[in-house]
């Protein structure tokens, strides 16, 4: 929903300024209708109807997995396509994987959502909007922009959104942004008085292979990207998390293991290891031997390492394997056939 549309057309329906928090309120606490917001006059519920889509997406295919994973694929006002996920856990954790952009400028190799052809930065609505889509389902209280797109390149508006995800139940101490190494954003997140976790998506200590595998490596170097993190961390008291995807035979010996845990402090960051999830990159994924293999070096030499639990791979809703462009056809005929 666009607030500051609805605040515009409030005040050109002569209402007065309490009205917006009325609509916010109920907006985040999972309406999903101006109808149902009972404290409001017919009248305005009814304009606000005519004048403010309820959302400034709409959704055009809906996928569930057999784990209980969402991933919706929505579309833009002015036709750029994105595409969001809600992950169930055991434990009751409902999580979000939002998208700051539509696409994704950065080209790194192994990501699908990085062969897609950029669209443009997300606004705060759009992004707000994402989140408040699956409000409306269920309760949700983790979110993550590990969606489309590079977070810290579209930072104003990731941090717009992030201001209002405690309304929805989404607190800032549970909500991550994830960068490849955007040193001028993650600056701009240290400087910022929320308390949010960052993540580094790192995948090799190498910087010819990194600059390989993440061609914005040789924009930002690794270790300049460390030092900025490690600015974070002395500013917030707050790990930093690395996000590895494990590739087999490109990132994942033991030898690879060794020189990451030499670059990382083991106060500082905490290493979530990524079974890689298939794209059309050509690139195949580690063994779980490999996988437990390269955790038990790092964890030998103290850096904390998980593997972390692939969610919705059946839905191609895994990480890096968002492409909505490779959807579409998909969504098509699921439409036709009458699917939601």
């Amino acid at each position: 929903m666009d607030l500051d549309l609805v605040a515009q057309t409030l005040s050109e329906l002569g209402e007065p300024s309490y009205r917006l928090n009325q609509v916010w309120k109920w907006t985040a606490e999972g309406a999903t209708s101006y109808e149902e917001m009972t404290n409001l006059p017919l009248g305005l519920r009814e304009a606000l109807r005519e004048r403010v889509p309820f959302s400034t997406l709409t959704v055009e295919h809906e996928a569930r997995a057999g784990d209980g994973t969402i991933k919706v694929l929505m579309r833009t006002e002015d036709d750029r396509v994105l595409e969001a996920v809600l992950m169930r856990y055991r434990d009751g954790r409902r999580s979000l994987c939002v998208s700051s952009q539509s696409g994704c400028p950065l080209t790194c190799s192994f990501c699908a959502t990085g062969q897609m052809k950029f669209g443009r930065n997300l606004s705060v609505w759009e992004i707000l909007d994402q989140a408040l889509y699956f409000r409306r389902i269920e309760q949700v209280d983790h979110c993550v922009f590990m969606g489309m797109g590079e977070p810290m390149m579209n930072l104003d508006n990731v941090l717009g959104a992030c201001r209002r995800f405690p309304d929805i139940g989404i607190t800032h101490r549970r909500t991550a942004i994830s960068t490849v190494g955007w040193i001028p954003g993650i600056q701009k997140m240290t400087a910022d008085p929320m308390p949010l976790r960052l993540a580094l998506s790192l995948h090799a200590a190498n910087p010819a292979l990194r600059s390989q595998l993440m061609p914005v490596n040789d924009r930002y170097p690794l270790a300049d990207v460390l030092r900025a993190c490690e600015q974070f961390y002395e500013r917030k008291r707050r790990m930093v998390f690395v996000e590895y995807v494990m590739l087999g035979g490109i990132n994942d010996s033991v030898a690879q293991a060794k020189e990451l845990a030499q670059v990382l402090d083991p106060k500082i960051y905490k290493v979530n290891l990524i079974p890689y999830n298939p794209t059309d990159a050509g690139m195949a994924g580690s063994s779980p031997k490999a996988i437990e293999a390269f955790r038990d070096e790092l964890e030998r030499r103290g850096i904390g390492a998980t593997i972390r639990l692939t969610r919705g791979r059946d839905i191609a809703a895994a990480c890096g394997q968002l492409a909505a462009g490779a959807l579409t056809n998909e969504a098509a005929v699921a439409l036709g056939a009458g699917s939601s």
